[in-house]
């Protein structure tokens, strides 16, 4: 299937300012770019640099002090909390080093949560088919805390693709993981989302994992350094 000419994800004079105790602190500044659907593409940048606050503008989890972001063809400041979370559902996925899996959910509840969101049909099936996927059949009943790092990271993987989104954010996916645990995950990551045709953006300090994406966006003090 051919892909849209039109931009997945836009973001335009991006800017996001706090107040402190020593006046107003600004974390991004007037960021552009965009992301055509099917691409892979990395942040990249020091810590304290604006990576995950991009991330959480960029998918509408909070929203900037200036400029605007459109997300599968909307206006995320058009649209209320609800509204965003609507639009994300069934189209938009995401990991995060945290993994944020529910505690009180087994491995197979935390994969069926975002399909349910969806209203789709067939969840448990599709759910346990995420999981045999990531290599976690035998694990289904499991609760994160009976579950190591690498295995809960991959019930995360498989909770974000479980519904077949559009779209994928991933914020240091590998952040809380050893070497070789981490390469397994970003490998089934690139894997899962090679298969499914997604679009993806992570935000990595990695430049290995990072070399893996069609383009590399390297932030410096809040501000979109390099576009290439």
């Amino acid at each position: 299937m051919q892909e849209s000419s039109e931009p997945i994800l836009v973001a335009a004079g991006l800017g996001q300012q706090v107040s402190g105790p020593g006046g107003v602190l600004t974390i991004l500044d007037h960021v552009d770019f965009q992301v055509m659907p099917g691409e892979a593409v990395a942040v990249l940048g020091p810590s304290g640099a604006g990576k995950s606050t991009l991330l959480g503008l960029l998918a509408g989890l909070d929203a900037p002090t200036a400029g605007e972001v459109y997300l599968l063809g909307r206006s995320l400041g058009a649209l209320d909390e609800d509204g965003r979370a609507a639009l994300r559902a069934g189209r938009v996925g995401f990991v995060f080093q945290s993994f944020q899996l529910v505690p009180g959910l087994s491995a197979l509840e935390n994969v069926m949560l975002p399909l349910e969101l969806a209203d789709r049909t067939d969840v448990r099936r599709t759910a346990r088919a995420a999981l045999e996927r990531v290599g976690l059949g035998e694990r289904v009943d499991h609760l994160p805390n009976q579950l190591s790092g690498g295995e809960q990271q991959r019930v995360a993987l498989a909770r974000a693709f479980a519904a077949g989104p559009r779209l994928l954010f991933a914020d240091e996916p590998t952040g809380n993981l050893d070497g070789r645990t981490g390469e397994t995950v970003i490998d089934q990551l690139f894997a899962m989302r090679r298969e499914q045709g997604t679009t993806l953006v992570l935000v990595t300090h990695d430049e290995a994992v990072a070399r893996r994406c069609d383009r590399r966006l390297r932030m410096s003090e809040g501000r979109l350094e390099h576009d290439g």
